[in-house]
């Protein structure tokens, strides 16, 4: 609390001091300026040059300061995500966090045989039910590669099951520029067209640069299309520091947030005002064992880095918690799961995904969905914080209970113990004769048992025939289309 005047106490962390965040500002603007990145489309290459930026190669951009900050400032501080039926479900911008799945998992640990397997289609449809059914999910992603759907279409299969599963706002991937035009076309269909769509964006598109300093073709096609048509996107760099960017944390958080605000720049170019989710990822390759870690301290602490650098810019940062290393759902992933979601909500971080990943991003797990759900619960209520009024002070109960009594009893207790105390769903509170009683269940039974629940008692909300006729023709003839090269 930092006066006697405010009302309510809350949790704040802060890495970065506002010099340092100048200091790596200024960095990173020297990188676009002195190195440049390289740019593998020739429409934005042309468009940066026409804005003052200086090419060669016909590739290497050298993009001034003008630019990026001109980018900063048009860029919207607030991007308001809409679910399914056109209601509003999310404000990404200031400190506020929401949470959701990610994408592209090729591994499953089988909810019945508990083997780690290939990803199948079944695995995407049950695990949208799940998150679905789940309340402190705010948004949801595929989750998983199918192996079973045929290659080059993966992704349009997954936007067609997360558009048909759920009401909640999605987060998706697509392959090409071409996969994202049709999943936009199934979105307009749910949506009434491309200005309803515009107006209230339901999904937000998941593209990043290739580091140190490259867009791609690719992913800057994708950049382009969503900017021309208002469709919140999602455009981080992935960086594995020590790999494919400096192998100090402040040399990556330097290179990283030169790549994010030059993606930055060429998304307000080709359309000002257009919504993005920027920031970066920045984590570390562990050298002895040549892997990516998910959840080293490292990467928490570029994670926080990457949180005060947007606040500062006033753009609605992507961050990512509810991850683990570890291949198989035991105490590591709970204390991984544990620790990056509560350092996400802390850092401010608006849109986090990733929760219910395993496998060091390769390996998903359906109950560690229902994991992630009861820890961010947690996390929700800790943000919360807690109320200072006279109210909530409770003097003149104090005063009416007095010395020796107790407070079980008072009305005050009745109207605010709902509100005050959060209740866990799944953690355990049972004192040891009644937990022995009760057939000494742990944790990790409790979560396969109500994952199992879940898929057998809930039913999402469905569309309409006509949106799911208008889907599944538009995926017949794009399965056809593909199938004919």
């Amino acid at each position: 609390m930092d006066t006697g005047t405010n009302t309510v106490c809350t949790p704040h962390f802060r890495l970065l001091e506002p010099n340092q965040i100048e200091r790596f500002h200024h960095a990173a603007l020297r990188v676009l300026e002195e190195v440049g990145v390289q740019v593998l489309h020739k429409e934005a290459v042309d468009l940066l040059a026409g804005h003052g930026a200086r090419v060669s190669n016909g590739k290497t951009v050298r993009i001034p300061a003008f630019l990026v900050e001109d980018a900063i400032a048009s860029a919207p501080s607030n991007v308001l995500i809409f679910d399914r039926n056109g209601s509003p479900a999310m404000e990404l911008g200031g400190r506020r966090s929401y949470f959701g799945t990610g994408t592209d998992l090729p591994r499953t640990v089988d909810l019945h045989t508990r083997e780690i397997r290939d990803t199948m289609e079944e695995d995407i449809v049950l695990s949208v039910r799940i998150s679905d059914a789940l309340p402190n999910l705010d948004f949801i992603g595929s989750y998983g590669l199918p192996r079973d759907v045929p290659p080059g279409l993966h992704y349009i299969r997954n936007a067609q099951i997360l558009m048909q599963g759920s009401t909640k706002p999605i987060f998706f991937t697509a392959e090409s520029e071409q996969d994202l035009r049709v999943i936009l076309d199934m979105a307009e269909a749910l949506a009434g067209g491309a200005e309803a769509l515009a107006r209230r964006p339901f999904l937000i598109n998941y593209s990043e640069p290739v580091s140190p300093l490259t867009h791609s073709e690719e992913a800057v096609a994708k950049l382009m299309l969503c900017s021309r048509n208002r469709i919140p996107i999602n455009y981080t760099p992935a960086m594995l520091a020590g790999s494919t960017g400096p192998v100090t944390l402040s040399g990556a958080i330097t290179v990283a947030t030169a790549e994010a605000l030059s993606g930055l720049v060429i998304h307000q170019l080709t359309q000002k005002g257009s919504p993005i989710i920027s920031g970066f990822a920045a984590t570390s390759m562990d050298m002895l064992k040549a892997t990516v870690s998910y959840t080293s301290p490292e990467f928490r602490l570029t994670h926080s880095a990457c949180a005060d650098l947007f606040h500062h810019y006033g753009i609605p940062v992507w961050g990512t918690a509810g991850c683990s290393d570890a291949q198989y759902p035991d105490l590591q992933s709970g204390a991984e799961y544990g620790f990056t979601l509560l350092n996400a909500a802390l850092d401010g971080a608006n849109l986090i995904h990733d929760c219910g990943y395993m496998g060091q991003g390769f390996v998903a797990s359906p109950e560690m969905l229902v994991f992630a759900d009861e820890v961010i619960a947690y996390v929700k209520r800790y943000m919360r914080g807690f109320a200072l009024d006279p109210d909530h002070l409770a003097l003149d109960v104090i005063r009416n209970v007095g010395p020796g009594g107790h407070f079980l009893g008072e009305k005050h207790t009745l109207d605010h113990f709902r509100s005050e105390h959060w209740r866990p769903g799944l953690f355990n509170r049972e004192n040891l004769p009644n937990w022995i009683q009760a057939g000494k269940q742990t944790l990790d039974t409790r979560l396969i048992d109500r994952t199992r629940e879940i898929l057998a008692r809930h039913e999402p909300c469905p569309i309409s025939d006509t949106a799911r006729e208008a889907l599944s023709r538009i995926w017949d003839e794009t399965k056809a289309r593909k199938g004919d090269r």
